[in-house]
């Protein structure tokens, strides 16, 4: 019953950010995003290499606990598997980025078919981004506010620059999310279990 519900949900949130494409492209922009330190913060988010990085932290914290590296390993594998299979629908549904007039183009089959370069569905951002926010939500449930507002903080970042439609962003958040929720089913990690050690 959980699977259909998360379905419907699904199903709605990008149909209802279909509706909305065309207000957030006329009147969600700031060009300028990019060049403000709030929008950098937000972009990294959705780095890949940010996540190893912190990936490779949360291993060197874990490093003498009960499991070890599996929240390391959960930490980077939630964003790049997101990223992978964002690449993988961008191939397949090949809508192109927003252009002047801000309506649905896409690229046809036999024009590049492997190449992801100017195709904007999900945006691979944002989904590295969503992927890492929802891992980060199950290993650090305490904190879930903050790496939601992360996430779509670096989705919103890329709306505002005119280089996604919103339904881009909507996808990713479902794309990471579910990304996410399969790994923790696999191998999950409690935040219990990893009680810090006392420093002497």
């Amino acid at each position: 019953m959980a699977k259909y519900r998360w379905l419907i949900i699904s199903v709605l949130a990008l149909a209802i950010a279909h509706l909305l494409d065309g207000l957030f492209y006329q009147h969600v922009r700031y060009a300028d995003v990019n060049t403000e330190d709030w929008g950098r913060l937000l972009r990294v988010m959705g780095f890949l290499p940010t996540w190893l990085l912190a990936a490779i932290a949360l291993a060197l914290h874990d490093r003498f606990e009960p499991g070890r590296f599996r929240r390391a390993y959960l930490l980077f594998f939630a964003p790049a598997l997101s990223g992978l299979a964002g690449e993988i629908l961008k191939i397949t549904i090949r809508r192109l980025r927003p252009g002047e007039t801000g309506e649905y183009v896409f690229r046809a089959f036999t024009e590049r078919p492997f190449s992801s370069g100017g195709l904007g569905m999900p945006s691979s951002h944002a989904v590295v981004a969503f992927g890492a926010a929802a891992m980060l939500s199950r290993l650090f449930p305490r904190a879930r506010p903050v790496w939601w507002l992360l996430g779509w903080g670096c989705g919103l970042t890329r709306v505002l620059h005119g280089r996604h439609f919103f339904s881009d962003i909507v996808l990713a958040a479902i794309v990471g999310w579910l990304i996410a929720a399969l790994l923790w089913s696999k191998w999950p990690a409690t935040e219990g279990a990893y009680a810090s050690r006392p420093v002497h």
